[in-house]
């Protein structure tokens, strides 16, 4: 980037969260709403604004289609920037829906940060969206995009006819002008509050909705929520950026993380697409769990396994939500539990839900199936109990021969949790079968519902010769490989 606008960790004072011990209050974030008709380059300035490639780009018209945040700052001040679809008036059908976003960011918005492309000039498009901002009472920064250089100034002058301030010569691609534009939108935010400190740390726990294109992810989100929070529309595919909402269920707060649609081949994707899939993966890694949502009007999938299988090997608790419950009938109810008993065997200790995002039917018992999720995935056992268990289980059902020889398990830790990790010491390899075993007993006799479980091995590597002697008169502890 020629200009950076991002102040990094290293250049700005320390503030009260950096006081050991202490956090700062949820003081009130201003929020700026980015928006313009379709492609001026919104989402590009976006990302030119918080210094990296967060929100999708793509040269064709219509790629962002929800309201989606982000946290920013400039010269220290922090704030929430809002990127919304291309605002078209009089649109009909998806457009409409992507307009309505964009209205509603206007709403919520503190300052409006209007995008118009000077290269273009004066559009009707332009002037409807302006006839709306004048009507929203709320401060307007103008910036003229695509100036490239001093010889498109002129362009940018031209919409001052655009009766909303003064307009700000930018170029997102390059960044020139970038820095004024921004001291602009600090001068039209609201006096900031003074900072609180409070010394109990904590926060909402984040849950991703996962699924392949048109399971009803959104549907779901827009449910929770109890508005039309992100656009939905028939055709897959239809969520590009992940999106972020705080939604109270059974009087818990948690922040779901609607993400698009992960789809079979992601690496064979091409533009929005592929970028929109990474950013699902993304989303899935800040997770703490996963909603995996499935259509039960129609079979199950390779992709809806694929989902699954990424959701336990990113290490995430999960939940399993069977939407549009409300339109399965009887033969489809037979053989669904029998796809679900065959092709979801692995993820049979996952909580699920059947419910109707169309009809809420059921979405109120998400929160105690996350609340299970959480906190298998958190669950420590201590050494002392997970001992006593192995030695009752491997008396029971000692590992099976290999080679020749039987493998011994000396003992047994939990490593780590979120998600918990169990190590076995051993003096031989532990074959997968008898692995899974000890897995299944493992969740049987200590619950860990909802949560993957990791289980490794080390094992005591044999000495020979002088050094096995040193190792039976115990000068030299054993060694040991994973």
């Amino acid at each position: 980037m020629s200009e950076s606008i991002h102040e990094g960790p290293g250049g700005a004072e320390p503030g009260p969260e950096d006081l050991p011990g202490a956090v700062a209050a949820e003081a009130p974030v201003p929020v700026v709403a980015v928006v313009g008709r379709p492609n001026v380059g919104k989402s590009m300035l976006v990302n030119r604004i918080l210094g990296r490639r967060e929100a999708v780009v793509e040269d064709v018209p219509g790629v962002t289609r929800d309201r989606v945040p982000y946290d920013a700052s400039w010269r220290g001040r922090r704030f929430t920037l809002v990127d919304t679809g291309g605002w078209v008036a009089d649109a009909s059908g998806l457009e409409a829906m992507v307009a309505n976003q964009a209205e509603l960011a206007v709403a919520t918005a503190d300052v409006v940060l209007f995008v118009v492309d000077a290269t273009v000039g004066l559009t009707d498009a332009d002037e409807a969206v302006t006839r709306v901002l004048r009507r929203s009472d709320r401060p307007v920064v103008l910036a003229a995009n695509k100036v490239d250089g001093a010889h498109n100034e002129a362009d940018a002058y031209a919409l001052w006819n655009l009766s909303v301030g003064e307009p700000y010569p930018v170029s997102a691609l390059h960044g020139r002008g970038s820095g004024d534009l921004l001291d602009a939108v600090l001068r039209a935010l609201p006096d900031a509050p003074p900072e609180r400190i409070e010394t109990e740390p904590g926060g909402p726990h984040r849950v991703a909705l996962l699924g392949r294109p048109n399971v009803g992810k959104s549907s779901l989100l827009n449910r929770l929520a109890g508005e039309d929070r992100v656009v939905v529309d028939s055709v897959a595919g239809t969520t590009r950026d992940p999106v972020d909402e705080l939604i109270e269920l059974d009087g818990r707060t948690y922040v779901f993380i609607d993400t698009a649609g992960i789809r079979r081949r992601y690496r064979e994707l091409q533009g929005a697409d592929y970028y929109a899939t990474m950013r699902t993966m993304t989303a899935l890694e800040r997770a703490e769990t996963a909603v995996v949502l499935f259509d039960v009007s129609e079979p199950l999938t390779d992709a809806d396994i694929r989902v699954v299988n990424q959701v336990v090997d990113a290490g995430r608790g999960l939940v399993l939500a069977f939407n549009k419950w409300d339109v399965l009938d009887d033969d489809r109810r037979y053989y669904l539990e029998r796809e679900i008993d065959r092709q979801l065997s692995r993820v049979s200790w996952a909580p699920r839900v059947n419910l109707s995002a169309r009809t809420g039917r059921r979405v109120e018992r998400l929160s105690t199936a996350i609340e299970q999720s959480l906190a298998g995935w958190s669950t420590r056992i201590s050494t002392g109990p997970l001992n006593t268990w192995l030695k009752e289980v491997v008396a029971a059902t000692p590992p099976p021969v290999r080679g020749g020889r039987q493998p011994k398990i000396l003992f047994i830790t939990q490593a780590s949790t979120r998600p918990p990790h169990f190590v076995l010491f051993t003096t031989g390899f532990l074959e997968e079968n008898y692995r899974r075993f000890l897995e299944r007993r493992l969740r049987e006799s200590f619950s860990f519902e909802g949560t993957p479980i990791h289980l490794t091995m080390r094992i005591r590597e044999k000495k020979t010769g002088a050094g096995a002697a040193k190792a039976s008169k115990g000068s030299v502890r054993p060694d040991w490989h994973t």
